[in-house]
């Protein structure tokens, strides 16, 4: 199983880049082999400012729908439109192509909270 070092995680199984305040957002390469073959990617969220843990989109895989939930407090900036056409891409580059929301940081403070590379390979185990 792929968990980059660099990455930050939740519990809820997405991945967080931080570049500055701009926070790029995916689901893990855990997340995408438990749903199997994604069909379709929704975040109905472009340009609203979402709360940490709410819901900022959904994944459609071949059996289930799975609630995407937002990792820090932010404005969506930018979806990943290629996913539209290739929402596979999730399956086979989730921390590459396979993105999904970029973010604008309002809340910086939030960060301490995600999980390190560490803990969530200690989530995952369990």
């Amino acid at each position: 199983m792929n968990i980059p070092s660099e990455l930050k995680y939740t519990k809820d199984h997405e991945w967080i880049k931080i570049e500055g305040d701009i926070a790029t957002i995916g689901i893990t390469d855990f997340a995408q082999g438990e749903l199997g073959d994604i069909v379709y990617v929704d975040v109905d969220s472009l340009d609203d400012t979402v709360e940490i843990e709410e819901v900022f989109g959904s994944v459609e895989a071949v059996k289930t729908v799975s609630d995407l939930f937002m990792p820090l407090t932010g404005e969506v900036i930018e979806f990943n439109g290629g996913l539209e056409d290739e929402p596979e891409l999730v399956n086979s580059d989730p921390y590459g192509e396979g993105w999904m929301i970029k973010v604008k940081i309002s809340d910086a403070s939030q960060i301490d909270n995600l999980l390190s590379d560490e803990a969530y390979k200690e989530l995952v185990k369990s």
